[in-house]
């Protein structure tokens, strides 16, 4: 192996590369021509010995070679950005940038706004916040720290379990006054249901009664939505019953755009956790962040605390 040749601009390029599988789009990233990134992956594979990408007029693929190199350059370039920050936090106030990645309406909502706070305490740290409910790949997307709701499958990254988020079962006061207000559970079969499309299990709502029992009721709908905002607008528009996080409608509740349904009733709640790339902890911007947050969502309506 030429050393010389594995520099760690190279090892850089090679990575977004392998991460974009685009050269066009790398380079713009980078801020260099196309000719530059084709010519360090040339000269990166020349240093190492094998091919790392396999290159067609339309994709780039990773080698099983350039896999396992990718894996180890990955580690080795967070390690070395990871020294440079603790270097140099330990002689100055936090600074640089955080990627922040948010479950959409609780981003609109709320976090946005602690955000604004965060960032009036520590004026020199920057936010990329990025607001999607899709389970994305922190390492492979360069997501600093991830905010959840739900259950957490089996993950690599480090977890801050903040608390969990308690919903209620909610309809607007004119569509429950047409319809008459269900008396028991079993009555919610016959309403229509505002459906979370991107929520396993929707069909059913798992609630829970005054001494614990957990109960499954089929329920269906004419509406089906795969964001928690317009969720928001359709119960409030009178268009079905549903399940809710209490953080997401409090203002209805307390304006009476909203009241609760079998109140003695609770659907599950649901866990709040942040995510964070390991490498990525021990930097002192990444763990403000994390600490700010943390405090901030524990203290919104309808969390408990871990």
């Amino acid at each position: 192996m030429d050393k010389a040749g594995v520099s760690f601009d190279r090892m850089r390029t090679f990575v977004r590369v392998a991460e974009r599988a685009n050269l066009s789009m790398v380079a713009k990233e980078l801020g260099v021509g196309q000719s530059t990134v084709t010519r360090h992956l040339k000269e990166l594979e020349e240093a190492v010995g094998v091919a790392l990408l396999s290159r067609t007029t339309r994709r780039v693929t990773l080698t099983e070679e350039g896999s396992r190199y990718y894996a180890n350059c990955l580690q080795i370039l967070r390690l070395v950005e990871q020294a440079a920050e603790e270097a140099r936090d330990a002689r100055q106030a936090p600074a640089g940038a955080v990627r922040l990645s948010c479950t959409a309406a609780l981003g609109v909502m709320h976090v946005t706004r602690m955000i604004f706070a965060f960032q009036d305490r520590h004026p020199d740290i920057r936010i990329d916040l990025n607001l999607t409910d899709e389970r994305i790949d922190l390492v492979r997307e360069g997501v600093d720290v991830a905010l959840r709701l739900g259950p957490l499958a089996d993950s690599s990254m480090k977890l801050h379990a903040v608390g969990e988020s308690q919903r209620l079962l909610v309809g607007a006061p004119a569509y429950l006054s047409a319809r008459g207000r269900p008396e028991r559970p079993a009555d919610l079969s016959r309403y229509e249901t505002v459906v979370m499309s991107n929520v396993a299990g929707s069909n059913q709502l798992h609630l829970f009664s005054p001494d614990g029992t957990s109960l499954m009721i089929p329920v269906s709908g004419r509406l089906r939505v795969d964001h928690g905002l317009a969720a928001r607008e359709a119960l409030a528009a009178g268009r079905g019953i549903g399940p809710t996080h209490l953080w997401l409608i409090h203002d209805l509740l307390d304006d009476g755009r909203l009241e609760v349904v079998l109140g003695d009733y609770r659907p599950s709640p649901v866990p709040v956790s942040l995510l964070i790339v390991p490498e990525r902890a021990a930097i002192a911007r990444v763990r403000l962040l994390v600490d700010f947050l943390a405090a901030e969502i524990a203290k919104l309506p309808g969390i408990r605390p871990s």
